[in-house]
């Protein structure tokens, strides 16, 4: 992360933690990898405790996601940074938050899904299909923290995808062919993260307000940042 980026703001709330952990500096593979393995490894330790090997797999999926959501930060990051794009661009990016506010209802949305709607719908709740009834108060937790994780991650490729469109529009003319190519690979991996987010959608089958969430998000940052895509490869 640069230090004219710090200085400045220009961070997302992920990368502000990252960066605050005294002697930590990992490249973008390797800090992945650590948060792939810390929680993989916790959900195949809870599912050896508790024998709740049936929840490994929708674990594993919602871990990938995840995973693929901070990549797709960093990598995001560094290139934006790298380019010379308009301030305003970035500091709405990086440093409005407004990533974690759409974090943040996506997490409280689904929660009340899953303990209001799910239970209601007459068929087995998600969590006691998963988890077992009653639930193990530290599968829970992390089963908690997988979901807010994991929802903080879609907030932010939602919000990418937003201000990418709003970039082109705004300031597309600015840029000359070089840095248009740039901003493609960039507003594509924003839609390679909501297609890996079509993972999910087996775990959630039959429950059709998640399916419909979910396919719902995807379709919407394909029609957005596909828009961007479509612009900025004009002549």
């Amino acid at each position: 992360m640069s230090d004219s980026a710090t200085r400045y703001g220009e961070t997302w709330v992920y990368e502000s933690i990252v960066g605050a952990i005294p002697g930590l500096s990992l490249s973008q593979p390797v800090a992945v990898g650590i948060q792939f393995l810390l929680f993989e490894g916790l959900i195949l330790a809870f599912a050896a405790v508790y024998d709740l090997w049936s929840a490994v797999p929708a674990g594993t999926a919602a871990v990938v996601v995840a995973a693929a959501g901070s990549y797709l930060m960093l990598a995001l990051g560094e290139e934006i940074r790298r380019l010379e794009t308009p301030q305003s661009y970035r500091r709405l990016l990086f440093s409005s938050s407004i990533e974690v506010v759409l974090g943040v209802l996506a997490f409280v949305a689904l929660l009340t899904y899953l303990f209001s709607m799910d239970a209601r719908s007459g068929q087995v709740p998600l969590y006691s299909l998963l988890l077992g009834e009653p639930p193990p108060a530290p599968a829970v937790y992390l089963a908690l923290l997988v979901l807010w994780d994991l929802c903080y991650r879609i907030g932010t490729g939602w919000w990418a995808s937003l201000t990418g469109l709003w970039r082109t529009v705004r300031f597309g003319d600015r840029f000359d062919a070089e840095a248009r190519g740039r901003l493609l690979r960039i507003d594509l991996l924003t839609i390679g993260f909501a297609v890996v987010q079509l993972l999910l959608v087996p775990f959630i089958w039959g429950r059709t307000l998640l399916v419909a969430a979910v396919v719902g998000h995807v379709a919407a940052v394909l029609l957005v940042s596909g828009t961007s895509v479509a612009l900025l490869r004009r002549d």
